[in-house]
């Protein structure tokens, strides 16, 4: 994990995800794999699972899937993001990864996407009372 972020940078990421889920109900995780094959996809679908679908009342949480290995990036969203959030939104956002990604700026790419996701959600799912943290902050790894 060192080549691609410092525990100081992952430290930061988690603060990051607070902040961006600060500013609405929406629900943020990363989480950074190291599997070797070439199912990505499909890996990358069976952690949402786990650590995403469903596990939020309204169906908000968002997974930036990494493996830098294999220069792999997929975000996914839960069905009420999908209903709510344009997909040319995830493109653009997943073209802007990708590049910084391409130049070595993985922290940098992160952060940003994870505080752009932070507003695209406010505008989606603003909050109106209490704002319960459903999901965990820290970043997760396989």
């Amino acid at each position: 994990m060192s080549n691609f972020l410092t525990n100081i940078e992952m430290d930061s990421l988690v603060e990051t995800i607070k902040t961006a889920e600060n500013n609405s109900t929406g629900e943020i995780r990363i989480h950074i794999d190291s599997n070797t094959d070439d199912r990505n996809a499909e890996v990358a679908f069976e952690v949402f699972k786990t650590l995403c679908k469903d596990k939020t009342a309204e169906k908000n949480a968002v997974l930036f899937h990494v493996n830098f290995e294999q220069k792999y990036l997929t975000i996914i969203g839960d069905e009420g993001i999908s209903r709510c959030v344009d997909q040319k939104f995830w493109d653009v956002m997943h073209d802007y990864i990708t590049a910084e990604f391409a130049k070595g700026n993985f922290y940098k790419a992160l952060k940003s996407s994870v505080l752009k996701t932070g507003i695209e959600l406010k505008n989606h799912f603003p909050i109106t009372g209490e704002n319960p943290n459903e999901l965990p902050d820290e970043i997760t790894f396989s």
